[in-house]
Parts: C-alpha cells; sequence; structure tokens
C-alpha cells in the first residue's frame, strides 16, 4: 500500500499537512495490524534521542526524523520503513548483504531504505543510522 500511494499519489505531497496526515493515518494501520512495530519505532527514538548531539523531530513527510547538527541522520515511516542517506560506496557495500533496498523514490543516490521485519531489525537500523552518524561527524574527503 506504501509504495502504491508514494508511486501514484506522491504529487499530493505539496499539499501542506497531507503527507502527515498520511504517515497519521499509516501509524493507525500499523497500531492494528503490527501493533509491536510502532514499540520498535519507540524503542529506535529513544536511543538514538540519547546520542550526542541527535535531536527528533517530526519528518516533512510523517513519521520521526534525525537529526546531528542541521543535518538528517534519516527518518523513519510509521510503517517501519527507515531512509537513511549514506553515500554511493557505502550503500553498493551494503546491498550485498540483501538487508537494504534502494530508497523508493531516489534509487540512483546515496538514499537507501530498510524495513523493519522483525525485532532484529532494530539493532540493525540502529547500525546504519550510526553509520549515517559517522558520515556526518567524519566525512569522507
Amino acid at each position: 500500500m506504501f509504495n502504491f500511494i508514494v508511486r501514484h499519489l506522491g504529487f499530493l505531497k505539496i499539499f501542506p499537512g497531507l503527507a502527515i496526515l498520511f504517515d497519521n493515518w499509516l501509524k493507525i494501520y500499523t497500531l492494528i495490524t503490527q501493533p509491536h512495530l510502532l514499540d520498535w519505532l519507540d524503542e529506535i527514538k529513544l536511543e538514538v534521542s540519547e546520542w550526542d548531539g541527535v535531536t527528533v523531530c517530526t519528518h516533512k513527510y510523517g513519521g520521526i526524523q534525525f537529526n546531528k547538527g542541521d543535518k538528517e541522520l534519516g527518518h523513519i515511516h510509521s510503517n517501519g520503513l527507515l531512509d537513511i542517506l549514506l553515500n554511493r560506496a557505502l550503500k553498493q557495500q551494503l546491498k550485498t548483504g540483501n538487508r537494504i533496498q534502494d530508497h523508493h523514490k531516489f534509487k540512483n543516490s546515496g538514499w537507501i531504505s530498510f524495513y523493519l521485519r522483525e525485532k532484529d531489525d532494530i539493532t540493525y537500523a540502529l547500525k546504519l543510522l550510526r553509520l549515517a552518524e559517522n558520515k556526518i561527524t567524519k566525512p569522507v574527503e
């Protein structure tokens, strides 16, 4: 459903608040169908918010956004889809493990997408967010 909305109705995000409304609807749907997933999202949010210099806010298209200073580490949608900006080289390395995929919208970029499907995925999601934090803290020259 998420991919259908993004692919066919993504243009609607230009209307202020509509994407946030959709993500809230997605959260209600997740609460009904996969309530444990919302607990996992809370665990990630609590852990990352304790990292030095990291802040948490609402992403402009809904979900939870993690920032280090003025840079976005990534964001997680209410259906458990984590989007992170790395770089293309790191993305290619990670793709060999078959756990991440191209971003659902920006396929030919450093953006990756990772779906939380089981509780153990929390650890991997935190690892990915740490990679993004390290990229921001220690940029490649």
